[in-house]
């Protein structure tokens, strides 16, 4: 009887350790948590302070044309964060009613590979003149420790004066995360 006690005791203790060593399940996100997902909604919200003030009848109707956000470290490469973000700040300022020009549909526009379009100081005027647009929002980010800070501006094409900047911070979380090392 005390084998038989201890056996199912030793079964038991088995069993536990067993059930403890288990990985975690996945549990992916539903359409409702990702409609609510903060990182769009702050990169809108960025947008929209960017924007807060600006002289709607003199720059309102002119083509605005979206740089690719590039890492302030390497100005002439962008990982896909960087790519992502030009993607939504275009998609938000269509939806406030700018007349934002696609880039992506030229084939006069410098691209290189695995960076997007770039807008440097000295190609915005001819960019620009190209498209008929007077303002150009470009911007960089910066990843730290905790999290990743960004710049956007939007310059003028005609004198390059900055219009208006704002500076935001998105957290290092695994999503950030996976965007900066290019989406592996």
């Amino acid at each position: 009887m005390k084998r038989t006690l201890a056996l199912a005791v030793l079964a038991a203790l088995i069993a536990t350790g067993c059930a403890t060593t288990q990985a975690p399940v996945r549990s992916d996100p539903t359409y409702e948590q990702a409609a609510k997902d903060q990182f769009t909604s702050t990169n809108r919200a960025a947008v929209n302070a960017l924007v807060e003030g600006l002289n709607r009848d003199t720059y309102g109707q002119a083509p605005i044309l979206v740089a690719t956000i590039v890492n302030i470290n390497d100005l002439r490469r962008s990982a896909p964060l960087g790519r992502l973000l030009s993607e939504q700040y275009s998609g938000q300022l269509v939806s406030r009613g700018y007349n934002v020009k696609e880039l992506k549909l030229r084939g006069d526009v410098f691209v290189q590979e695995g960076t997007g379009e770039l807008l440097l100081s000295r190609e915005i005027k001819d960019i620009a003149r190209q498209h008929a647009a007077s303002v150009v929002l470009v911007g960089t980010y910066s990843p730290a420790a905790n999290v990743t800070y960004i710049n956007l501006k939007l310059v003028r094409t005609e004198d390059g004066r900055i219009l208006r900047a704002h500076d935001y911070a998105l957290p290092n979380d695994r999503d950030v995360m996976r965007l900066l090392a290019g989406g592996r």
